[in-house]
């Protein structure tokens, strides 16, 4: 094969390759919330998701074995609790509303605290011993003990991750 051909094929990969990253750039594709180990780093998903995006997760409170469930909101390329929903008091449930913050209540008897709006920079959860913790971005529900592993500290954030949407396949 003569150097001219080997350089025009090596010239058409580099081609084929920057239109595949200018193809995620543009679609948005790489802006998704990470899930990964705490301490070691190694990602368990990657799951696409936009500005203005809300995922919430779930689990059973060890005290009161009620449900709780956080909702979070994708802003200004950061994580931020929105609000919390709990249908029993316990240890580290909060029990007042704080400045800015609403109370309500659900059709279900649930008490919703609203009005957090904290970003959440270092956000990580410890995958349930005894009951699961649910990831639910969208119609999507992940049991995350299955994914991750139980008892593991998993953090949670959101970048832009080319690489790890293809990967790990998103959504």
């Amino acid at each position: 094969m003569s150097k001219k051909l080997l350089l025009k094929m090596a010239a058409a990969a580099i081609l084929l390759v920057l239109i595949a990253v200018a193809i995620l750039f543009v679609e948005g594709g790489g802006w998704c919330l990470t899930l990964s180990n705490r301490d070691t780093g190694k990602i368990y998903a990657c799951y696409r998701m936009s500005e203005g995006d809300v995922f919430s997760i779930g689990f059973v409170h060890s005290v009161n074995k009620s449900p709780v469930i956080d909702y979070y909101k994708i802003h200004d390329k950061k994580i931020y609790v929105i609000q919390t929903k709990y249908y029993d008091f316990g240890a580290g449930v909060q029990t007042e509303v704080e400045k800015g913050q609403t109370l309500s209540y659900g059709d279900d008897g649930s008490m919703i605290v609203s009005g957090f709006n904290k970003e959440m920079d270092n956000l990580v959860y410890c995958i349930g011993m005894v009951s699961d913790h649910t990831l639910q971005i969208g119609d999507k529900k992940i049991g995350l003990r299955a994914l991750c592993g139980r008892g593991t500290l998993v953090r949670f954030s959101y970048g832009f991750h080319p690489i790890k949407l293809l990967l790990t396949g998103g959504i």
